[in-house]
């Protein structure tokens, strides 16, 4: 008699057909990790032959391939860190760096085409009234400049304002809004010489913003045959004077330019502090001088650093006052507008200080 087949083998259950799929049970890809360390261990105990293909990369220890690579192929090798044995320059030659970058990008020099636009045309437009000055004082064989230096710059104010606006938020805005003030810090340098040197450059690009016309006066008065002892003198006053200026004026931008890292607010605050109290000023003095009131108009001029100025060249320089019907300061005037003008010097100086001590943290 033929024996019955056997039952067939009972059915897993659904749960249990999903784990025994042969999606999950790819045994050819996966193994257990007990299992992978024994399979690496066997083979580390096998001999590794050198595949001819391949060679030895030079500069290993012990002379054995770590990381074989195929001929014509680069090779990299780690030989770790090495530090810098080479000369430090030190301070002096960041302070000197940084004053050269600064008072470069003043003018736009190593920035693109467009950066040179602005500073360009305000050095023309300071310059070229001189040079006008100087063809007809030639021309009609005049025996004297119809300005003096000071009075020069004095009435180019609010160009000088338009330039100082758009060079310091540049020397110290950007720094600040990108935070690579901290980058500066981390060398070297100090705070004090950061400071240091943005404050030389814009006062040096400054200085020749303003002297250049002055010696474009000077020249053209040796051309039209005037006095030379005279006119070496009113340059020498009128060098002073710009340097003086310049000083002054900078540290008032690079103070207002330092508060924000947004260079919009920078150049209109600057505006306003360096042109309407100057032009306010000037109009509240021509009406104290028709009012027969000689003494105001000294007083008034402390209220401006535009005015400011005008009275210490009339009072300490020689030079021709601006003042309502040529004013000067009396005795008891003068040491407030040295006073002020010493105060303002150090007062910028220590807000920058105190600005950036809290910048590079």
């Amino acid at each position: 008699l033929a024996r019955p087949p056997p039952p067939p083998p009972p059915r897993p259950p659904p749960s249990a057909r999903r784990l025994l799929s042969p999606s999950r049970l790819n045994t050819t890809s996966r193994s257990s990790p007990s299992r992978r360390g024994r399979e690496a261990a066997a083979m580390s105990h096998e001999p590794q032959q050198q595949n001819p293909d391949q060679h030895t990369p030079v500069g290993t220890p012990s002379g054995i391939a770590t990381a074989p690579a195929p001929r014509g192929e680069d090779v990299i090798h780690n030989i770790g860190y090495r530090g810098y044995d080479g000369p430090r320059l030190g301070r002096g030659y960041a302070r000197r760096s940084l004053f050269a970058q600064s008072l470069r990008g003043a003018y736009g020099l190593g920035r693109s085409a467009k950066s040179k636009v602005l500073p360009m045309i305000l050095f023309a437009v300071v310059c070229l009234p001189a040079a006008i000055v100087v063809a007809v004082t030639v021309a009609t064989s005049a025996k004297e400049l119809p300005l003096g230096n000071s009075s020069y710059v004095l009435q180019l104010q609010p160009v000088i304002g338009i330039f100082i606006a758009a060079v310091a938020p540049q020397a110290v805005s950007l720094d600040l809004r990108y935070k690579t003030v901290p980058l500066y810090f981390s060398r070297p340098i100090e705070r004090v010489d950061y400071v240091l040197a943005k404050y030389a450059a814009l006062s040096a690009a400054l200085f020749v913003f303003v002297a250049s016309p002055v010696v474009i006066l000077y020249a053209g008065a040796l051309l039209a045959k005037l006095d030379f002892a005279d006119q070496t003198r009113d340059l020498a006053q009128g060098i002073v004077f710009c340097a003086l200026f310049a000083v002054v004026h900078a540290g008032i931008g690079l103070a207002i330019a330092a508060v924000t890292p947004r260079r919009g607010f920078g150049v209109a605050a600057i505006i306003a502090v360096l042109t309407i109290p100057y032009m306010l000023i000037t109009a509240l003095q021509a009406i104290a001088g028709e009012q027969d009131s000689p003494g105001a108009v000294g007083w008034l001029g402390l209220a401006s650093p535009g005015t400011l100025m005008d009275g210490v060249q009339a009072k300490f320089l020689g030079g021709e006052s601006g003042f309502p019907g040529g004013e000067v300061l009396t005795n008891a005037q003068a040491p407030f507008y040295l006073l002020l003008v010493a105060a303002l010097l150090a007062g910028t100086y220590a807000l920058l200080l105190r600005r950036y001590r809290k910048a590079g943290l």
